[in-house]
């Protein structure tokens, strides 16, 4: 017999009922568009991630004093002193992998403007920090190296220090705004950016010059970290290398001694992130993964409870000439022809929830073209590995016992 000819009895057969092979499909059905739903989430939440880190500066290379004792007392890092300008200027000059540089003093306190206060901190960085944290000017100016040697009282501000102290719209360029006691004017705003994946708000920022944070407001000679951005990300590994090298020599640490600094790059977080981020997706699918083996389990109970049914029908076509492996074929079309219609009905459900996730809950989405094609293909393997039995076990009915069957 053709196979035309089976693909047509297998139609009428299913046809012939259709609310049952419907509940036999649900469960591929609602398999195929979970894991389609839950790789677009999962890979929506990647893309994302690295979209934000991008944006944050994905060469960008932090350095930071190593905690330590002072006097006998355990220190943190940001109270700890080794980190000096000479540091600083050691790495811009040496190192072969490092574009932009920039040292980094901070301080917390209140913000106060007419009535209005808010809490927040200031940080003093130079005129290469805002292209190392992908940060643009959006009104104003960004403070020149001269007022940087002059440690002139200027600032930056983000769209949050904006909204909270310049409450009745006006324009903040040229007001003066006092940190605790120090009076600051603001020379530009920045352009606002949102939250960050870890839900830091990245327009809470105050930047002012290093010298300026330093002199008049903490009093210190030393500086609390080094900001630096990699030629490339890909090289992020030896400037990293090169930048621990210059400063355990200038440390003059011996080969014992432990680093009294720490170096992280978003290289670092951005791998972090990813593999938590693929770890979960994984999770995810496998969970979902798991209604499409239930619902293939639906497929073998319904094709051997058919083959049961069906019993004297395979007896007669068995008697006028059918064979074996045209019973086996039959019935394996069956299974296949039930599990590749509910996968196609799972991949627009699938793509429709996603859809709306992504509309409804504002989540990133992105759907992947392999899950898609995975699925038919998950679809017609556990067509054919769970009808097998059943069409195996109709194939070897013996024709007369199975005339006499009731």
């Amino acid at each position: 017999m053709n196979i035309g000819n089976l693909i047509k009895i297998s139609f009428r057969a299913l046809s012939n009922n259709k609310m049952r092979a419907f509940l036999t499909m649900l469960g591929i059905i609602i398999g195929v568009a979970s894991v389609i739903t839950m790789l677009a989430i999962g890979q929506g939440s990647k893309v994302s991630i690295q979209s934000q880190i991008s944006e944050m500066g994905s060469n960008m290379i932090m350095i930071q004093p190593g905690a330590g004792m002072m006097g006998g007392v355990r220190q943190s890092a940001s109270d700890m002193q080794s980190l000096k300008m000479e540091d600083y200027n050691a790495i811009r000059e040496k190192v072969d992998y490092i574009s932009l540089i920039s040292p980094s003093v901070s301080s917390s306190g209140q913000f106060i403007f007419g009535s209005n206060n808010y809490p927040a901190s200031i940080s003093g960085v130079n005129t290469e920090y805002t292209e190392i944290r992908k940060l643009t000017v959006d009104e104003g100016n960004m403070f020149s190296d001269l007022q940087i040697k002059s440690s002139a009282k200027v600032c930056v501000i983000g769209q949050t220090i904006v909204k909270n102290l310049f409450t009745n719209g006006e324009n903040p360029i040229g007001k003066v705004i006092r940190f605790n006691k120090t009076p600051f004017t603001v020379i530009g705003t920045l352009k606002a950016k949102g939250y960050n994946s870890m839900g830091m708000d990245q327009d809470n920022i105050v930047l002012a010059p290093y010298t300026t944070i330093q002199k008049r407001i903490l009093a210190i000679t030393y500086i609390q970290g080094i900001f630096a951005s990699a030629t490339t990300e890909g090289v992020t590994d030896k400037a990293t290398e090169q930048i621990s090298e210059i400063l355990r020599a200038n440390h003059k640490l011996k080969a014992t001694d432990d680093d009294d600094f720490n170096i992280r790059s978003q290289e670092e977080l951005s791998s972090m992130l990813t593999s938590t981020s693929d770890m979960m997706t994984i999770l995810l699918a496998c969970i979902a993964g798991i209604s499409l083996l239930v619902g293939g389990i639906g497929i073998m109970n319904i094709m051997y409870v058919s083959v049961k049914e069906r019993t004297r029908e395979i007896g007669l076509r068995m008697s006028i000439g059918a064979k074996s492996k045209d019973i086996l074929a039959q019935f394996l079309i069956e299974a296949i022809l039930i599990s590749f219609t509910g996968g196609i009905i799972g991949v627009i459900l699938g793509v429709g929830a996603s859809v709306i996730v992504n509309l409804t809950l504002s989540w990133p989405v992105s759907i992947l073209p392999y899950s898609v094609f995975l699925s038919f293909l998950v679809c017609t393997v556990t067509g054919v590995f769970f009808g097998w039995y059943p069409a195996k076990t109709a194939s070897e009915l013996d024709p007369i016992e199975a005339l006499r069957y009731e």
